[in-house]
This record gives structure tokens, C-alpha cells and sequence, in this order.
């Protein structure tokens, strides 16, 4: 018998998505956010993703097995675990699930990388990358742990793939980049060309799909990419905590292992056998650390489950379409915006010295939107409707006059 998701998904039918068949189907599966959000409007998606009813009934059933089963709750947790491993595994078309180590920050995963690599390792990097992320590069480069490269934007704060390439060339042991630009929604044009000037200079590469995954297709086996970084905090409405590092089967089966370990990581955790050195499990689980939150694997469920029932390329071609109309409605307002093209991820920009004070003005209009630096960002979602679309450009036409 199928859950209210799954019925949920097989209702609205195949085919393009359309604001019709979403607000009858699936809008529903929102109703406990829906009501407690009022007549606000939601533009943030691309920062913490609306939650879904069925989380809520998720997070139920772990806590239940804890007080039901007390210890032996175990067996339920760690069928969850695995699971929800699987499901990234699937979403990043990654050959094998053990290759998905759950982290609880995108910035555990970079660590647990770093920590894996021998002497003080040449990284490159852009000034783009997002703080979790930067924080620690900057901090293993001051305490001289790592000697770091970051390359510059353009005047537009887009950044040249020639750029990235030339500085690998310059000397490289790992390349840490973003598919897409958290603060301008740049898409890489070229990430390929990154991965193989990775290769060709002998270093490893890291790729941030924290802004990609659940946007458009994500394959990290036909990139080849040695190491890749996400969470659910975004698209897939996961919340905070369900992050993850990618492990490339090459790189499991070099025998690379990191420092970042724990009992988790041992071949048999619950034997508490003690051999020294300790005796670390087969592949990916080699990268585990200690006790892992295991309520983070519910609490991610759904939202892996919905991006992987629609597909993420019937939900990208509808966020294109959505990007597009708002793009068009607040050029007819006069404020120039960009998105809508597959250059882009998911998110409409809006440049502006102001962002900021712009993005508290439309909340207290009952818009919520958010800014990085000079750029507003604006991001559509599957229950967004065309009415909050006028409005939202209405608003901001308001505050941003014509120039």
C-alpha cells in the first residue's frame, strides 16, 4: 500500500510539472508548513528547504524505536543508515552506496579529506566557495597545515574555468570547487575540463554539490571526481545535519584512509574488539567516525524520497520555467535579474549594494528572501505558485525603483 508521498507523486502523473497538478497534489504533502508559515511568501528555498509532513511521521518512527527496543533500537537505525545512503548514492548516481559517508556538515567532509592527505598538500580553490568550506581552508592554511591557492572572480564575480586550470597547473595536490556559485548562482561552466587539469596535474578534486544536488542531475561517477560534498539542507528539505562525503571507488580502493575516523569505522563496531592498530572496515565505512546522529537519517528521509519519485529533471525543467517567468516579471518592473538558464542553479539574483537592506524590507512586505554580499538571491519551489511570483516582483519593484 502506497504512502501519502507515493501517492502523492503517482497522481500528478508524468510530464511536465504545472502549477495545476502540484498545488492539487503535492502542495498538500506541505500543509503543516503551509499553515504555520500564514500568507507569507517563501523565496528561500535555495537555503533551507521547506520541510514536509511526512518528516515529521519519520522522526516519529526513530524515536519510536528507541522507546520501544532501547539498545537493540540499533537494528532500526542502522537499516536507516544504510538507506539513507542508498538514496544519495542513487541521487548522485554513485556506483556504490558504501561510497556516501554521512557527515553532519559539508565542512566534516572537506576535513575528513584533508586529513586523509600526506605532508602540507597544495590546494587550490576559489574565493566562491562557501563558508563552511572556506573557514577551514583558510584556518589549515594559517596554522600551515595546507598551502592554499584561491582564485579570484571577475569583475561580475564569475569565475573563468581558464582561471581554475591555470592554477592547478601552477602546482596542485587537491582542487576544492563548487558546481554552482552560492552566492551568484554561477553553474561552472566547464567542470570537466576542471576534473581533467586535476588529473593531468596528478591531484585529487573535491566538488561542492551542496548547491547542485536535487537542482539538476548530479553524476559523480561519469565525472570521475575523487571526492564530492552535500547536504539535504537545501533542495532535498532535509534539514540541517544530513550532510555527506562522496568517496570515489578508486580512491576506497587505493587504501587512502583519514585520521577523521572513530569506532564506526571499525570492520565490526559492536564486537568492541581493540586490535592495535585498530582494524578499520572495507570500503566507504572506513571514513565513518564515532556514534553518528542516527535521527538525522529520518529526519532526511522525505525529502530524499520526493526529489527521487518526481526526478530531478522534470523539477529542474520546472525551475527553469519558473526562473525564467520571474526573471521576465521583475524586467517588466525594471529590475534587471538573472536566471532561468542551465548556466544557472536554482536561485534568481538580483545585484544590488543593498541586498541586504533590500531582503529585510521585502520581509517585512511578508516576503522571505534572502542576500550574500551585493547579490539578492530569490529561489522558486515545486509549490511556488505564478501569484507569488507577481507579488514578489511587485514588491521589489517598489523598493528598487527604475534607474
Amino acid at each position: 500500500m502506497m504512502d501519502a508521498l507515493a501517492s502523492a507523486v503517482a497522481a500528478l502523473g508524468a510530464g511536465p510539472l504545472a502549477e495545476d497538478g502540484l498545488q492539487t497534489h503535492i502542495a498538500p504533502l506541505f500543509a503543516r508548513h503551509r499553515a504555520a508559515f500564514g500568507a507569507r511568501v517563501y523565496l528561500a528555498n535555495h537555503s533551507l528547504g521547506r520541510p514536509l509532513d511526512a518528516t515529521d511521521d519519520d522522526l516519529r518512527e526513530g524515536l519510536a524505536a528507541w522507546y520501544a527496543a532501547m539498545g537493540d533500537a540499533w537494528d532500526a537505525w542502522s537499516a536507516e543508515l544504510s538507506a539513507h545512503r542508498s538514496r544519495l548514492a542513487s541521487l548522485l548516481h554513485a556506483t556504490r552506496a558504501d561510497s556516501v559517508v554521512p557527515k553532519t556538515s559539508a565542512g566534516q567532509g572537506l576535513r575528513a579529506v584533508l586529513n586523509a592527505l600526506p605532508g602540507v598538500p597544495r590546494v587550490v580553490a576559489t574565493r566562491g566557495e562557501f563558508d563552511s568550506l572556506d573557514v577551514i581552508l583558510r584556518q589549515y592554511a594559517h596554522r600551515d597545515r595546507i598551502a592554499l591557492n584561491l582564485v579570484e572572480p571577475d569583475a561580475n564575480g564569475l569565475f573563468d574555468t581558464a582561471d581554475i586550470v591555470a592554477a592547478i597547473a601552477r602546482g596542485c595536490d587537491l582542487c576544492v570547487v563548487s558546481e554552482v556559485i552560492f552566492t551568484t548562482g554561477q553553474r561552472l561552466s566547464d567542470l570537466p575540463a576542471i576534473v581533467a587539469a586535476a588529473r593531468g596535474a596528478g591531484a585529487r578534486i573535491l566538488v561542492d554539490v551542496y548547491h547542485s544536488l536535487g537542482v539538476f542531475p548530479v553524476d559523480v561517477a561519469t565525472l570521475d571526481v575523487d571526492f564530492a560534498v552535500g547536504g539535504a539542507y537545501k533542495y532535498l528539505r532535509g534539514g540541517p545535519g544530513a550532510c555527506f562525503l562522496y568517496v570515489a571507488p578508486h580512491v576506497l580502493e587505493s587504501g587512502l584512509t583519514t585520521l577523521d575516523t572513530g569506532w564506526f569505522a571499525k570492520d565490526d563496531p559492536f564486537a568492541y574488539a581493540r586490535p592495535d592498530p585498530p582494524r578499520l572496515a572495507a570500503g566507504g565505512d572506513a571514513w565513518m567516525e564515532s556514534t553518528p546522529p542516527v535521527l538525522t537519517y529520518f529526519q532526511a528521509r522525505a525529502g530524499q524520497r520526493l526529489a527521487l519519485a518526481i526526478g530531478i529533471e522534470r523539477m529542474r525543467t520546472h525551475s527553469l520555467t519558473q526562473q525564467r517567468r520571474l526573471v521576465s516579471l521583475l524586467g517588466d518592473a525594471g529590475v534587471a535579474a538573472i536566471g532561468g538558464s542551465d548556466d544557472r542553479g536554482a536561485f534568481v539574483v538580483v545585484r544590488d549594494d543593498r541586498a541586504t537592506e533590500l531582503a529585510e524590507a521585502l520581509a517585512d512586505r511578508g516576503l522571505v528572501v534572502d542576500a550574500r554580499g551585493a547579490w539578492l538571491r530569490l529561489c522558486t519551489d515545486l509549490v511556488t505558485t505564478d501569484a507569488e511570483l507577481v507579488r514578489a516582483a511587485r514588491e521589489l519593484s517598489v523598493l528598487r525603483p527604475r534607474r
